[in-house]
This record gives C-alpha cells, sequence and structure tokens, in this order.
C-alpha cells in the first residue's frame, strides 16, 4: 500500500497521530521536499517517527515515481508530504498513477496553507482563486496570476498568492550540457513577490491593485515564530519578513468588522 501523508505546516510533531502510526509501520519512507518545507531537518523528523528518511526531489518524483509504486504494491510504503497531501497537483498525479496500476492508496490528511491562511485574520469562505507567483527571469516575466487576482477583485474576493520555491533547480545552460550542476535554493519573499505584482501591474494598466492596495504578508505559517504583518503594498514592501516561506494575501473586499480587527492588529503602523 501506499500512504500520502499530509505532514503540517510546522515541525516534526505536526504529525497527525494515525499518520505517524502509518510511518512506523511502514518498510520505506519518502519525504518530498520541492513543493515545500519544513522548520526541521531531516535528522530530526527521523528521530521522532522512529524510520529513515529518503528525500525525494522532483526528478525522483517526476521520473522514478515508478520504482516507488513497484515497492508498494508488496510493501507499505509512505510518501509524506509537507501540509496536505493534495495541496499540491503532482501529488494527485501521484495517487492516480499509483491506482492505475492497481497500488492500493491510502490518505491521511493534515493541515496546509490553504486553511491556515486564515490565521490573518481573514475569513476562508471570502477567498477566490489561490495564484501562484514564480520567479521572474530576464526573458520570461508570466502575468497569467494577474486575470485570476482581477477576477478575484472583481467578485469581492480575497487573492492567496503562494510563492516560487526553487529547489535543486538546474540552470537552463547546465540542463543544456546535460550537467547534474544543481543552484543554490532559492525562496521568493513577500517582498520580490510584491515588487513583480507591481510590475506586471505597470505594464497591463488595467489597475486591478496598486501600491495602496491593502494586503498581508505572512512568513513561517504554523512554526513558532510565525509572522503576519498587514499593511498597503508600498508599506510591506521593505519589512524583512525573516527566514522562509512566505505566502502573500491581496485584499479583494471591503473588511467585515471582525476581519477589520484582526487586519488592523497586525498593521504595520501598529508594530
Amino acid at each position: 500500500m501506499l500512504y500520502l501523508i499530509g505532514l503540517g505546516l510546522g515541525d516534526e510533531k505536526d504529525i497527525t497521530v494515525k499518520g505517524l502510526e502509518c510511518i512506523r509501520k511502514c518498510k520505506k519512507v519518502y519525504l518530498e521536499a520541492y513543493t515545500s518545507i519544513l522548520g526541521v531537518k531531516q535528522e530530526k523528523l527521523e528521530q521522532f517517527y522512529q524510520q529513515k528518511i529518503t528525500i525525494a526531489d522532483r526528478e525522483m518524483v517526476e521520473n522514478e515515481a515508478e520504482r516507488m509504486l513497484e515497492e508498494a504494491k508488496n510493501e507499505d510504503i509512505a510518501f509524506l508530504v509537507v501540509g496536505d497531501p493534495f495541496g499540491a497537483t503532482t501529488h494527485s498525479d501521484l495517487a492516480l498513477r499509483a491506482r492505475q496500476t492497481n497500488v492500493e492508496v491510502k490518505v491521511v490528511h493534515n493541515a496546509s496553507i490553504i486553511n491556515a491562511v486564515a490565521c490573518c485574520g481573514l475569513q476562508l469562505y471570502t477567498f477566490g482563486q489561490v495564484v501562484s507567483i514564480v520567479f521572474f527571469t530576464e526573458s520570461w516575466k508570466p502575468d497569467s496570476f494577474y486575470d485570476k487576482i482581477k477576477a478575484n477583485m472583481q467578485a469581492s474576493l480575497h487573492t492567496l498568492c503562494l510563492l516560487d520555491i526553487k529547489v535543486k533547480e538546474q540552470s537552463i545552460e547546465n540542463m543544456l550540457r546535460g550537467k547534474k550542476v544543481y543552484e543554490p535554493p532559492r525562496f521568493m519573499t513577500v517582498n520580490q513577490c510584491i515588487e513583480q505584482l507591481l510590475y506586471i501591474e505597470s505594464e497591463r494598466k488595467e489597475k486591478v491593485y496598486t501600491e495602496d492596495t491593502l494586503c498581508i504578508g505572512l512568513a513561517r505559517v504554523g512554526q513558532d515564530d510565525q509572522k503576519v504583518v498587514s499593511g498597503t503594498m508600498k508599506e510591506l514592501l521593505t519589512v524583512d519578513f525573516g527566514n522562509p516561506l512566505h505566502c502573500f494575501v491581496i485584499v479583494g473586499c471591503e473588511l467585515h468588522y471582525l476581519e477589520k480587527e484582526y487586519f488592523d492588529s497586525f498593521r504595520i503602523t501598529n508594530k
């Protein structure tokens, strides 16, 4: 059987009781390590889970998943995911591939940023489409997120922006040369996100948002040093949110009085 197990957002102790029981009975344990990260090292997870963990990077999951699925036909295999197992489409694909090869799949859910973002005080049912903001390059500045933010704004809904992470990525030059040389890890900050959002607005000029649009920056949600700061885009542009992971919320409607009270409590002018 293949167990898809969510680890939550904080540290090794965020695992559910059911998830921990599944991990400890598995023959082999993989940790997906490219769509998100936990705030603790692998060694600490192994000590708490009482299992050796094999890191599963993007290359392994996308190109060598068949080997893991073959193992799961005869043994219990755990695939650990930061947050919830279905927080990324990659894991939905893995579950489908497993079922197509007659591998039984059991899912153990956990908290993810999709629901934990409510710690900023905005009510979950007032959120619209979630968007991903990827790192721009000199020749590639995608703006597909802009239309989704626009649709959310028109529907008076908030937008959760998930920020890019680059772990074990190759440069285009090394890819073309076939060199297994990887770039240092990079994690997009709230500040970089705002810069890119404002750049696209300056290009599109549809006034979907401005530097005066209300927003909320979040860092390390679920961890002991979680940080939440609200303000305008201009105000948050220079805030130091510290270590990753970061995410960003664009306020899309007039705030409910409870939302406003929360928003004001996190306001940069109150810090």
